[in-house]
């Protein structure tokens, strides 16, 4: 995933399709509720964004830190635009759920850090809650039921390099509070809140003294624990940003590249290497295929895709922003046949297609916003025999399947991995061929 064409979708938006996907259909006929207001709740469904849904006298209410089926005293913390729905903490467990534990960190809870959705409850617990979205979304956005579909229960696979949900976050950012202090924003805020660690962050991240060091006229300040060399600490705003090394062990030989020490890299250690073997083991490249990789970043599936297409084959990148794209050309000048495009994706894929171009395989890893109907429909034009799908979001991954179906493409095959353990985030990856 990296920075490429189109803003996100705001909060609002976002908020309003969550609200009427759950049957939202405007304030209740009671007393409106505020900010402060104490309701007892019966849980249900799990919704996206770390979240359970809940009603009140008919009003739907997004309530963080329970779990399905429990019975919670929540305070409402936000109410929606036009009363159409709430968002509300749980304080206190009135009857607990199953997977219910009491959370690893200090911070984590109603109005403390809002970096974890899921500290209370247990990982194995946190994946099938993880699996009742994708599940949902899938059928919700694309029509596909995905056990029936893929005729295979589907699980959220653990990634090799957590303790227990812990300890895995290579790269963090400390925001920074009025007294120079680092900390962690509080939930849907810009408040700081100053903490003296953090569970879910690679050991070595708080290992550099970060937590107990001021950083006067700072914004915040990024932490990076790469897999190559010592860590590394960038305050924002900064000088010149440093460049780590990335080290990704693979079957056929290991990959070594720079990336921006504030540009986009997986942050679970272990999660480039599952995501990269699962898509080329998906694909299959042979010798001398034409690869195209859409939004590429700094080049770690146009690398893995060079390796297997040889230097009969080729492999075109396309990346959008300059920073990654100057470090992609940097860890592919010595690959054959690999070209690496600055544009945006959905223009250059256009130009392609305008070009009467086909290719054999594709990559595609899209921001969260994922790839989009445009996108969709040029990649099914260029005719590749199979496409593999990374995605950081499943309601955007189902919504592009949709677009992919709709052009000639089905759903082969689906993996979903639980690469942020204590967050609602996951990463998935698909494998799509010509119906």
């Amino acid at each position: 995933m990296t920075t490429d064409e189109g803003a996100p979708r705001t909060h609002g938006a976002t908020d309003r399709a969550k609200a009427d996907a759950h049957g939202a259909t405007g304030p209740a006929e009671t007393d409106a509720l505020a900010v402060g207001d104490v309701l007892d709740l019966e849980v249900g469904p799990v919704a996206h964004g770390g979240h359970c849904v809940a009603r009140h006298e008919g009003q739907v209410v997004f309530v963080r830190h329970t779990i399905p089926g429990e019975r919670v005293r929540a305070t409402v913390t936000e109410v929606g635009p036009g009363g159409r729905f709430l968002r509300a903490d749980a304080v206190q467990v009135l009857r607990p759920g199953p997977g219910r534990v009491t959370p690893p960190c200090p911070w984590s809870g109603p109005g403390r850090c809002g970096g974890c959705d899921w500290q209370h409850v247990e990982v194995g617990a946190q994946r099938d809650l993880k699996l009742a979205v994708v599940l949902e979304q899938f059928t919700r956005l694309a029509g596909i039921d995905l056990p029936r579909h893929l005729g295979r229960d589907v699980v959220v696979e653990a990634v090799p390099g957590d303790a227990d949900g812990l300890g895995w976050r290579t790269r963090v950012e400390f925001a920074i509070d009025e007294t120079g202090r680092p900390g962690l924003r509080r939930h849907r805020s810009h408040d700081v809140v100053p903490v003296d660690d953090c569970l879910i962050a690679d050991r070595r991240v708080v290992g550099t003294g970060v937590l107990d060091t001021l950083f006067p006229g700072s914004a915040a300040v990024d932490v990076v624990a790469p897999s190559v060399g010592e860590p590394v600490l960038v305050p924002v705003p900064e000088g010149p940003v440093p460049t780590v090394r990335e080290r990704v062990l693979l079957a056929d030989g290991d990959l070594e590249l720079g990336v921006s020490a504030r540009g986009f890299w997986q942050v679970h250690p272990g999660a480039a290497r599952t995501f990269v073997t699962t898509a080329l083991d998906w694909l299959a490249p042979r010798p001398g295929e034409a690869a195209l990789d859409l939004y590429a970043g700094v080049g770690l599936f146009a690398a893995a895709l060079a390796r297997r297409v040889g230097p009969e084959g080729s492999v075109t990148a396309v990346e959008n922003d300059r920073v990654a794209t100057d470090h992609a050309r940097g860890n592919l000048a010595d690959l054959t046949g690999v070209e690496v495009v600055r544009d945006r994706v959905d223009r250059a894929v256009r130009r392609l297609v305008r070009g009467g171009e086909t290719v054999d395989i594709v990559v595609l890893d899209p921001p969260r916003t994922g790839a989009g109907r445009q996108v969709c429909r040029d990649v099914a034009a260029l005719d590749p025999r199979a496409i593999a799908y990374v995605a950081c979001d499943p309601a955007a991954l189902a919504r592009d399947v949709g677009y992919l179906t709709e052009h000639g493409y089905s759903l082969r095959d689906l993996r979903a991995f639980d690469a942020f353990p204590m967050t609602h985030h996951m990463e998935l990856v698909a494998l799509l061929d010509p119906s």
